[in-house]
């Protein structure tokens, strides 16, 4: 892309701290805390992250497990409050999977309806929409079925199908192309490319370079919580691998 168009997130200094107990037990009881400070450990989960990012760009995530990929996705999503630092959004990011609120013992029809308003389609938009979702997801024997039965895969594919059927500004998707088969994917990598091309920003958390490669214009490196790098996509992956 040769023109970059206006910025939609600008992430400035960011830093994300996590407060627990050797255990791993949160540290969020006050008086816990002053009776267990020689266990409280902290997690500086974000170390002074900054980058802008633009509408038309798909830009991916990477690093090792535990590299502060996911809380910088939770971070712009508004659902961790940074400890240091400011992210500035033109509008909310939609993080898969949280946005579609789903529920177990409803079939994944009726998640259907459900996730496509709490996305913020009006009712008289979603019978329009549902047949879409669900040829999408390629789950149409299973839909009068309760979603507790879905395998963990079905369940991340009916969410994914969910929340690409409206044209988000911010798309923030963590791994969710790791499930499903090679058409699939090769699907849900063609709606992320629209997305973007529909001048959105999408952000990609992925440990498959190859899904990196086919779908984003830019890359975030992340290493302990270090941006380590920020550029186009084939250089930060190409040193990402050297460095494994």
């Amino acid at each position: 892309m040769s023109e970059l168009g206006k910025p939609t997130i600008a992430v400035d200094g960011l830093h994300v701290e996590y407060r627990s107990f050797a255990s791993g037990k949160a540290a969020s009881d006050r008086r816990a805390l002053l009776k267990r400070q020689r266990g409280l450990r902290v997690v500086h989960a974000l170390k002074g992250v900054s980058f802008v990012a633009h509408e038309g760009e798909s830009i991916g995530v990477i690093g090792h497990n535990g590299s502060g990929k996911s809380t910088l996705m939770r971070t712009l999503a508004g659902l961790q409050a940074p400890s240091r630092g400011a992210v500035y959004a033109a509008s909310r990011p939609a993080l898969l999977g949280v946005n579609a609120a789903l529920l177990g013992d409803l079939s994944g029809d009726k998640n259907v309806t459900l996730g496509a308003l709490a996305l913020g389609h009006a009712p008289s938009e979603v019978e329009g929409i549902r047949d879409e979702i669900v040829e999408f997801s390629g789950l149409g024997d299973f839909m009068d079925l309760p979603m507790k039965t879905y395998s963990s895969g079905m369940q991340a594919r009916l969410r994914f199908s969910i929340a690409i059927s409206r044209d988000h500004r911010i798309l923030l998707v963590d791994e969710a192309l790791a499930v499903g088969d090679k058409e699939f994917r090769a699907k849900s990598e063609q709606r992320i490319r629209e997305l973007r091309d529909q001048a959105g920003t999408v952000f990609l958390v992925s440990h498959s370079m190859k899904s990196i490669r086919d779908t984003c214009t830019r890359v975030l490196w992340i290493d302990h919580g270090n941006l380590v790098m920020d550029g186009p996509t084939k250089p930060v992956v190409r040193a990402y691998l050297r460095s494994k």
